[in-house]
């Protein structure tokens, strides 16, 4: 009778601790299916921020050479200025109407709204001032427009391409000064080629 007794709360144990392994396992496959939902929520709603943030540009034109070269790949912030303003230095992708099918032009911000701008013996001048740039650009031998002062209006930007001399910028009645509703977003980090990837240095 003893030897039943023991074997009975021998198989009653057993099947205790069964059932605390199989709530344990049970736990373990909803704690895993829990974070792998988790997981895919955040990269569905970073690659849904990716895409609204962040565009993919190629460069089309010379204008940005030796900074940027015909093929490279870069991200464009797209709602950098919306919470700000472009800075001197900042290199903008803009289009010069509000056509949608107008294409992008990306160039460096030289001067900002209330500014003027002129260009004498090769000379940038802000306000009457030498504007000193941190690069070693050549000097200009196309003043263009800005051989006389230009006076720019609110959100309103002057621009100029890094190739100085072999660009088309806020200097030609083409392109002329940029207005910031036209601004698509700032160029910031390099996709490509694969050994210049990184931030864009100004």
């Amino acid at each position: 009778m003893k030897e039943h007794r023991w074997k009975e709360g021998k198989w009653k144990e057993s099947k205790a601790v069964l059932q605390a392994k199989e709530k344990l396992e049970d736990g373990k496959v909803r704690n895993a299916l829990k974070w792998t939902f988790e997981i895919l929520v955040t990269l569905i709603f970073a690659v849904l921020v990716s895409i609204s943030v962040f565009q993919s540009v190629t460069i089309q034109e010379s204008s940005m050479e030796p900074t940027l070269s015909v093929g490279d790949r870069f991200f464009m912030n797209r709602v950098s200025y919306r919470i700000s303003s472009p800075k001197r230095g900042d290199i903008i992708a803009f289009k010069t109407n509000a056509s949608d099918e107008a294409a992008l032009h990306i160039r460096r911000v030289i001067g900002l709204p209330g500014e003027t701008i002129q260009i004498i013996d090769g000379r940038i001048l802000i306000n009457g001032e030498t504007y000193r740039e941190g690069k070693d650009f050549p000097a200009i031998t196309n003043p263009g427009m800005a051989e006389q002062p230009v006076t720019l209006e609110a959100g309103e930007y002057f621009v100029l391409g890094d190739n100085r001399n072999n660009s088309e910028d806020s200097r030609h009645g083409d392109m002329g000064v940029v207005k910031k509703k036209y601004i698509a977003g700032k160029i910031w980090f390099r996709i490509f080629p694969v050994k210049k990837i990184g931030m864009l240095k100004g």
